[in-house]
């Protein structure tokens, strides 16, 4: 049996960079069918992180078998799945971005406008100064493709480890 650190790692590069490229495929053939490859569309694609870190996990038992994965191991090729996709996901959005140019991120930034307009007109019960609603819009105005990619890696990443992180633990046995 090859050494288990890099059962792990193999692992986790080929179902990690996998469903990666998958959500890099889904935002890229959002964008060419003319739907905003950037927006909220891209979660349907974003679930499949979470399948593919739970599969990881799964596929590390049977292989180890009849050896136990232990919690370390089974977490690791797990939040590694989880990483990897979250890191080529966000690359590609800023592939996708510079790619796409300054008419597909001005959308970006016009679609992300009114939903915070919507949500500020829907709130009105939470009391948020005037300045508070300034400040907000401004950083609305003010997205770049840094801050897309952040947010996309970060929504990745917890998605990827909100069942990767339960599915870990029950499957180190």
């Amino acid at each position: 049996m090859k050494s288990d650190s890099g059962i792990v790692t193999r692992l986790g590069l080929r179902f990690g960079v996998g469903v990666g490229m998958l959500c890099a495929a889904w935002m890229v053939g959002l964008q060419l069918t003319g739907n905003n490859g950037f927006g909220p569309k891209q979660i349907m694609a974003q679930l499949l992180v979470p399948l593919a870190a739970v599969a990881s996990e799964w596929v590390l038992r049977r292989k180890l078998q009849p050896d136990k994965p232990g919690l370390g191991r089974s977490l690791g090729v797990g939040a590694l799945t989880a990483l990897l996709a979250a890191l080529v996901s966000a690359g590609s959005v800023v592939g996708l971005a510079y790619a796409a140019g300054e008419p597909a991120l001005a959308r970006q930034r016009a679609e992300v406008m009114e939903i915070v307009r919507a949500q500020q007109h829907e709130n009105a019960k939470v009391v948020v100064s005037a300045q508070q609603q300034r400040e907000q819009i401004q950083r609305v105005e003010n997205m770049t493709v840094g801050d897309m990619a952040t947010s996309n890696f970060l929504q990745v990443l917890v998605l990827g480890l909100v069942l990767a992180v339960p599915a870990g633990i029950f499957l180190r046995e």
